[in-house]
């Protein structure tokens, strides 16, 4: 696990230099990936109730289902960088990631799911060779084309938007009466 004590006055990670362990090529995807985790560490010690969790403000998605797809669709995007396919455990864990599952998805339960996978994710960029970067890749069932270094960068990207709409989400609901 990547343990981060975040210092307020300490800047972003991407300007805190040099990950050790992390090839330079690769050091972006780590910045974002650490910047994700510290986001959701914060939101973790906030006491969210389940409806607070769950709600759909205005329709849009709820908060639960933004960490929950964070961490599945990091999962599924490292699975396709390793050049393998979805389980059927990610492809049920797919489809119920607009719910919670009854006596699983609480707020401690859904954030540590997300930090672990982060952690994972960290550990899989960390060996990956950076010489593998190039490597074609095929995603899901229609085995659309796209490489190592394609999925790396967009599963940072992608868990990156998916924690600015948790943070939006989560001020947003914590307001409300």
């Amino acid at each position: 696990m990547t343990t981060i004590t975040r210092d307020p006055t300490s800047p972003e990670v991407w300007l805190r230099g040099p990950v050790p362990g992390v090839p330079l090529e690769l050091m972006p995807v780590v910045h974002s990936l650490l910047q994700v985790r510290e986001e959701l560490e914060a939101l973790a010690a906030r006491s969210l109730s389940a409806e607070q969790l769950w709600a759909r403000p205005g329709g849009a998605a709820s908060l639960g289902f933004h960490v929950k797809h964070l961490a599945g669709s990091l999962d599924r995007l490292l699975t396709y960088a390793r050049g393998q396919q979805l389980s059927d455990r990610q492809r049920a864990e797919l489809e119920g990631e607009d719910r919670p599952a009854p006596g699983i998805d609480t707020q401690a339960q859904l954030f540590r799911r997300a930090q672990d996978t982060i952690d994972a994710a960290i550990a899989q960029v960390r060996a990956t060779p950076v010489e593998t970067l190039g490597e074609d890749r095929h995603v899901g069932r229609k085995a659309l084309p796209s490489t190592v270094r394609g999925l790396l960068f967009h599963a940072a990207e992608h868990a990156q938007r998916h924690a600015g709409q948790i943070v939006t989400t989560e001020k947003f609901v914590s307001t409300r009466p």
